[in-house]
């Protein structure tokens, strides 16, 4: 289920945490579902300050 993600980081945040929120009970689990690599998201996130919380599930 490979699936075109926001290029734009802000959108990209914004639609991860809502598919988190919403659908995956992790991170990995996204990520599986996506075939996309954790390490490349986290990277594109870390651009603009976010990084990934586990106990939250969500990027802040």
């Amino acid at each position: 289920m490979e699936q075109n993600l926001p290029k734009d980081p802000v959108m990209l945040l914004s639609y991860i945490n809502t598919q988190l929120r919403d659908y995956y009970p992790s991170l990995t689990e996204f990520c599986r579902s996506f075939h996309i690599s954790e390490e490349e998201i986290r990277k594109k996130l870390a651009g603009i300050q976010y990084e990934y919380n586990e106990e939250n599930n969500q990027f802040i």
